[in-house]
């Protein structure tokens, strides 16, 4: 997206909180993975059926199938590893936790993300790494999830 001009920010996981950093920075379109899309010209909350007419309005107005617009999208093989019996409410704290992420991070550069966080409706902490490759996903998921095992112990 920053190709093509759009400024992207990233914000904690949550509807709530990609709502808060659109007003505070006046942005108009926001979302997550989980699907949310904000749409604030339309609604201050995440609107499925909206979406879906915006997106069938685009396809009408471009004459493509949905197969051709998803082109665009890279899509990354994805890790996900769930770390139970951990201090779930220390890792936001933990310097080495922050130092390994942002490291990954800086590794897979503009091919891929990290995302580290406490669940908000279990005791765990979920570890999701996506890399051009599933065997980087693998490794550096791993890896993480290791080392928060390791810290964060009961």
């Amino acid at each position: 997206m920053q190709s093509k001009g759009i400024k992207v920010a990233t914000t904690p996981v949550g509807d709530r909180y990609v709502l808060e950093k659109m007003i505070a920075e006046n942005h108009t379109l926001g979302g997550e993975q989980s699907g949310h899309i904000i749409m604030r010209d339309f609604a201050n909350t995440g609107d499925g059926a909206l979406s879906a007419l915006h997106l069938m309005q685009e396809m009408a107005a471009s004459k493509k199938p949905l197969k051709e617009l998803a082109k665009i999208m890279a899509r990354y093989p994805q890790v996900l590893i769930n770390v139970s019996g951990v201090d779930k409410a220390k890792v936001s704290s933990n310097s080495a936790i922050s130092a390994a992420v942002k490291a990954t991070e800086t590794k897979l550069g503009n091919s891929g993300r990290v995302l580290l966080r406490a669940s908000g409706t279990e005791p765990l902490i979920r570890v999701m790494v996506e890399a051009e490759s599933a065997t980087d996903a693998q490794e550096l998921a791993t890896s993480l999830a290791a080392l928060v095992k390791s810290e964060l112990s009961l």
